[in-house]
């Protein structure tokens, strides 16, 4: 850890679950923009029962690198980062997933905000989505630069807090704060589903920490993400994203949650439509696809982004709405098993 007195220890813990071809490229990077940064930090790695080659690769890196690695069997990402959490000393820890690479200057610049700006102590990364050739992973970095459109559209140092928490990116793909507010968050966390492995472990923790502390953004604070790559895993992520979604706005009164009922309502009117008039209700889909790839451009998203949108709407939204659907299920059996 650091032995500059003015400089914040930081701790960097890393869930990982099946990522044999990731995490080392995401623990170099990260380890590359701490030397950049003549940072040093402790890396914990928290390995959530996977079943691929990840435990040999980490063993790789703890022996090449001196990281720390933990192992426990599968129990969600909630549950790691936990774990991960609690075995961590740094006065700072960032969350960073297994699938994200960090830009070589980002340590560079966390480290100069927290020396120079201590009032700014809480940071949601700016994650960019490798998306030129991967419409999947193009089409969830599309969808959310319309909620997010206030800063995605135009990109720079800001923050927000809990009154505008909505309508600006959130996240713990990759997320610092100080040790004391995490903690308070993982405490505090209650879902509404009892299967932790389902629920809201990111938006409900940062709506916590941005009741007291005002998230800051930039993006000097870059990373990239390399999202899902087939078709299957991206059916498989709407599905359980539609789930998440329940649990993370369904309490909680604003946009999001009036997004979600409105979407309902469509959803519903649209399967009456489509049981009278498929072929109209088919155009009416089509058309109503390109327009949402035209509205997500405007609001910030890349050409290939755009078309991903345009593409893969119906089949998102088709694997979302039926995560929805599980996910107040699963909350109202929940709900009458805790009475």
């Amino acid at each position: 850890m650091s032995a500059n007195p003015l400089l914040p220890s930081l701790s960097v813990v890393i869930p990982v679950y099946n990522e044999q071809d990731w995490i080392e490229r995401s623990v170099g990077a990260l380890l590359a923009s701490a030397e950049a940064a003549n940072w040093p930090i402790e890396v914990v790695v928290v390995d959530d029962g996977s079943t691929d080659a990840t435990p040999s690769r980490l063993d790789e890196l703890r022996e090449r690198h001196g990281i720390t690695v933990l192992s426990q069997a599968n129990g969600g990402r909630f549950e790691a980062r936990s774990a991960g959490i609690a075995k961590s000393s740094g006065e700072w820890i960032a969350l960073l997933d297994s699938r994200v690479i960090l830009d070589e200057p980002t340590l560079t610049f966390l480290r100069d905000q927290l020396v120079d700006h201590p009032e700014r102590a809480v940071w949601n990364g700016h994650i960019n989505v490798a998306s030129e050739h991967n419409p999947y992973a193009g089409f969830m970095a599309g969808l959310v630069k319309v909620p997010w459109r206030k800063y995605c559209a135009n990109p720079r140092l800001m923050s927000y807090g809990i009154e505008e928490f909505d309508v600006y990116p959130k996240g713990t793909t990759f997320f610092c704060a100080p040790r004391a507010l995490l903690e308070g968050s993982v405490t505090a966390f209650a879902s509404l589903f009892d299967d932790i492995r389902f629920a809201s472990d990111d938006t409900r923790m940062l709506r916590w920490i941005a009741e007291r502390e005002r998230i800051w953004l930039a993006p000097e604070l870059s990373a990239t993400y390399n999202g899902r790559d087939s078709f299957k895993k991206f059916s498989q992520q709407a599905y359980f994203r539609g789930t998440t979604y329940v649990d993370s706005y369904i309490a909680s009164p604003g946009p999001a949650r009036n997004a979600l009922f409105g979407a309902l309502a469509v959803g519903v009117l649209g399967l009456v439509f489509a049981a009278k008039k498929p072929k109209t209700t088919l155009a009416a889909g089509v058309l109503g696809a390109v327009a949402a790839g035209e509205v997500v451009k405007k609001c910030g998203a890349t050409g290939p982004e755009a078309r991903a949108v345009t593409k893969l709407l119906p089949v998102f939204a088709g694997g979302f709405g039926a995560g929805v659907l599980r996910g107040l299920a699963m909350a109202v059996r929940t709900r009458l098993r805790r009475r």
